[in-house]
């Protein structure tokens, strides 16, 4: 009786093992009609996972293009001013005598545009000291001619307009501009000008030149030794990535956000930045007409303020 008790036991106890055993599918068993069946419905589902992604990806375009375009909007009509929603511009206040450094003609139109036209609107006087004649191509002359009529277009002097043909301050990418020499001319025409206010390139210099980088090294020592002036503010032209760089008034809402400091156009005047641009002809090949279309910075300018404070703590974070 006890033996036929256990034995009745272990096969009650291998029956599931058994039934597990035979549950499993022999992939051989498995005809190709069922295969390629199977793999179409992983298909299908794929698919529409992937429409209904790319579904979600345009709304999400649209809404945020319709938020820019409101936005913008906003920035020039007299309702958003009168709710001071937003600002076209945030700028140092009373500033009236602003230099700006640059490293090669077209600098000026390419870059600081907005910054230029903003200031002149508020009937501040614009220097320009641009560092190197931009002549790497062996056409320095030419591009003179060209800064001189490019800055005119956006309302500054002549004489108030300073172009530099140094040996050591050559526009070449494989040339080391030194930090020392940068500094005196800047200090020298700050001093001379009685500048309140300074602005040039950030730390990437907005394409990543080594000229426009170098720049800013030269200030921030400057700002570091203590040596700008102390009613002179300095300010620095925020660079951003690809992707904020080339999609115009879509970069709204994340330079108000992120900004400190900004001048934002209006759709018909950033037609005057645009056509000083194109008055720099020697420089007119195919990627800056399209620069000339799509970029932020012919439009918007965001700007950081620098002081000596500021530059120590870069230095200590890096």
């Amino acid at each position: 009786m006890n033996d036929n008790s256990s034995s009745l036991e272990q096969s009650e106890a291998q029956t599931p093992l058994e039934e597990v055993e035979s549950t499993r599918v022999d992939p051989e068993a498995i005809s190709p009609e069922e295969a390629v069946s199977y793999f179409q419905f992983i298909y299908n589902q794929s698919v529409i996972y992937l429409r209904e992604a790319l579904d979600h990806i345009v709304l999400l375009v649209f809404v945020y293009t319709l938020l820019c375009l409101v936005l913008y909007k906003l920035l020039f009509h007299r309702f958003g001013r009168w709710l001071k929603v937003v600002r076209k511009s945030r700028l140092p206040a009373n500033s009236n005598r602003a230099l700006l450094v640059t490293a090669h003609p077209d600098d000026e139109s390419m870059f600081f545009g907005p910054t230029i036209l903003e200031l002149r609107r508020r009937n501040c006087r614009v220097f320009v000291l641009c560092l190197s004649d931009g002549n790497f191509n062996q056409q320095g002359d030419v591009r003179r001619q060209e800064l001189w009529d490019a800055c005119e277009s956006l309302g500054i002097k002549p004489e108030d307009i300073t172009l530099l043909n140094a040996t050591h301050l050559r526009d070449d990418p494989a040339l080391e501009w030194k930090t020392v020499t940068i500094a005196n001319q800047i200090l020298k025409h700050l001093e001379a000008l009685d500048a309140d206010l300074l602005i040039t390139f950030d730390k990437a210099g907005v394409s990543g030149h080594p000229n426009h980088c170098a720049i800013y090294h030269a200030t921030a020592s400057l700002c570091l030794a203590g040596l700008v002036p102390n009613k002179c503010r300095v300010l620095t032209l925020e660079s951003v990535n690809l992707c904020r760089k080339y999609i115009s008034i879509l970069d709204l809402p994340i330079t108000l956000l992120l900004s400190t400091n900004w001048s934002v156009l209006s759709w018909q005047s950033r037609l005057a930045v645009q056509n000083a641009m194109r008055l720099h002809r020697s420089q007119m090949v195919w990627f800056r007409k399209l620069y000339i279309k799509f970029s932020r910075y012919m439009v918007i300018n965001s700007l950081r303020e620098i002081n000596q404070s500021d530059v120590e703590f870069e230095i200590l974070d890096s």
